[in-house]
């Protein structure tokens, strides 16, 4: 089983940077989907991007292409979530997500299949 455990969370005025991490242990193989998703009071569980750890692939919610980026390095067993430009509409709890195999930009609208989730980091955007 994957442990993971989510990082860089806080409150921010709107326009500025921001990096959190997932940190994850307990893996076997190489081939996993990580994944980033969002949840607002009040909304459903939002995927926001996910990385295949095989190969690099990456898909975006079109919320949040061309501002988040998500990343991953190998070395040290984490999972990044740039995000720039943030929005009060960004405010959410952040969850990191893991599954084994592959997938495709379906595993955005998918939070089912994935098998193991990080604790949550809240992010708060004010204006």
């Amino acid at each position: 089983q994957v442990q993971l455990v989510e990082s860089g969370g806080g409150s921010f005025q709107a326009g500025v940077s921001l990096r959190l991490s997932c940190a994850a242990s307990g893996y076997t193989g190489t081939t996993y989907c990580m994944a980033w998703f969002r949840q607002a009071p009040g909304k459903e569980r939002e995927g926001v991007a996910t990385l295949l750890t095989y190969g690099g692939t990456t898909y975006y919610a079109d919320s949040v292409k061309g501002r988040f980026t998500i990343s991953q390095d190998i070395a040290v067993n984490t999972v990044y979530l740039q995000m720039n430009s943030l929005q009060p509409e960004d405010t959410a709890m952040y969850y990191c997500a893991a599954k084994r195999g592959t997938g495709g930009i379906w595993l955005l609208a998918s939070p089912q299949v994935f098998s193991d989730w990080g604790q949550g980091t809240q992010v708060t955007v004010s204006s």
